[in-house]
């Protein structure tokens, strides 16, 4: 099932929401005009590499974690950037206007850094970068999840759009991603590309957290 849109009207302009956007969006551009190498090397030194905070790496001295955030910008192909901002598009501007444009972008940004140290946590001896807004995106998805459960989400089922409860389409997200992370772990022999236990990571974050960012002139709005 392929989100198309969502019908929870939105009061304020998503200043943030398209602010990340576009940074996501400029920066794998330039990431894909500078030379190969020079890519490697910030893909390197911004991505979120495991072994440098567990084991340490000695072309890659400790940056105090920044890279638990910076990696949050950075992506893989044009279909990892795509979907990713796709899912923005969708859900990101309802939370942004329930919160407000600072509180959301602590909140992204929060949730994106938890849920890079849970990937971190169950995947301590990975040797290359983890990227993308995944783990913040599953955030925002958790604070949709509980702020608007019963507003539909348009999808596309092949070969029709179909409307669901909010609540149902991403009811059956996470447990997708719950699914895949534990079969990464039983199945230790796998192969596994995309960072799942990020994934839930945000989630939970995001579940526990948005309570605390809600403007509260708009909770009549629940």
């Amino acid at each position: 099932m392929i989100p198309i849109r969502d019908t929870a009207p939105c009061h304020s302009k998503p200043l943030v929401t398209w602010s990340i956007m576009a940074i996501c969006i400029i920066i794998f551009v330039v990431m894909n005009l500078i030379p190969d190498q020079d890519a490697v090397d910030i893909l390197n030194r911004y991505g979120m590499i495991p072994l440098r905070y567990t084991s340490g790496l000695p072309d890659l001295p400790f940056d105090g974690y920044l890279s638990f955030v910076s990696n949050l910008f950075l992506h893989a192909t044009w279909i990892h950037l795509l979907f990713n901002v796709w899912f923005l598009w969708i859900f990101a501007d309802n939370v942004e206007d329930r919160m407000g444009r600072i509180p959301f972008l602590i909140f992204y940004l929060s949730c994106g850094a938890i849920a890079t140290a849970l990937q971190c946590y169950f995947d301590p001896i990975l040797n290359i970068p983890v990227i993308g807004a995944s783990g913040a995106i599953a955030g925002v998805l958790a604070a949709y999840f509980f702020l608007y459960p019963l507003e539909r989400v348009i999808v596309f089922f092949p070969p029709i759009l179909i409307p669901v409860p909010a609540i149902t389409f991403l009811g059956l997200w996470v447990i997708l991603q719950l699914y895949k992370a534990t079969t990464a772990i039983v199945f230790t022999n796998t192969p596994v590309d995309v960072a799942w236990w990020a994934h839930v990571g945000g989630f939970i974050a995001g579940s526990v957290l948005y309570r605390f960012f809600l403007n509260n002139k708009k909770l009549d709005l629940v």
